[in-house]
């Protein structure tokens, strides 16, 4: 499973006008399905007057990503596929693209449609600003007390974020971690705690 990837950091909208056809695209983040068919329905909303709303995702990244596309009324293949090749091609996870297409009066034919969509995804993919998104895992640590501040320096070093502390008849710290330190954290943490701290993975 791939550890971290990008992102949109923020949602982008541009235009281009080909024999006047107006072709607005609009990208943004989608970290689930729903979200990808919330967006396009907000596109939609936002559009009205358009004559297709022609849609690809991509939600994860790697082996397991899930995506969706629509031509939405244009010729099958001729504004989906082109999108989706795109949106795959960009290296970009969690996403959602979706251009409104307001028709000037002249057919394009099949293959001005692909190059139209293509290049509509492609400027708005230009202009999108990403992140990078690290795959997180939460892990449950209980230990002596004597051993408290050894673990908790532990997960400072390894960039853990606690989330919880709980002072019992042992002490437990429940903390996030990126998902590609778990393994080295969780190796460095029995040898210097001669493997006296109970480790349980929690999500």
């Amino acid at each position: 499973m791939t550890s971290s990837y990008l992102i949109p950091a923020e949602r982008v909208q541009t235009e281009i006008v080909i024999k006047k056809s107006r072709f607005v695209s609009t990208a943004g983040l989608a970290a689930s399905v729903k979200e990808a068919r919330d967006f396009n329905a907000g596109v939609r909303a936002e559009t009205p007057d358009a004559n297709h709303h022609v849609y690809a995702f991509r939600v994860g990244f790697g082996n397991t990503v899930t995506e969706g596309m629509s031509d939405d009324g244009e010729p099958t293949g001729t504004s989906g596929p082109p999108t989706l090749a795109v949106v795959r091609g960009s290296g970009i996870g969690d996403i959602a693209l979706v251009t409104a297409r307001y028709f000037g009066g002249t057919k394009l034919g099949t293959g001005g449609l692909v190059r139209a969509y293509t290049e509509s995804a492609q400027v708005a993919l230009s202009m999108l600003k990403t992140e990078l998104k690290v795959e997180k895992r939460v892990l449950g640590l209980e230990m002596p007390y004597s051993l408290y501040n050894i673990v908790k320096q532990l997960v400072a070093t390894y960039r853990g974020e606690i989330q919880e502390e709980e002072f019992a008849a042992q002490v437990l710290i429940i903390a996030r971690f990126a998902a590609a330190d778990v393994a080295d954290f969780t190796e460095n943490l029995r040898e210097r705690t001669s493997a006296q701290v109970s480790v349980v993975q929690l999500s």
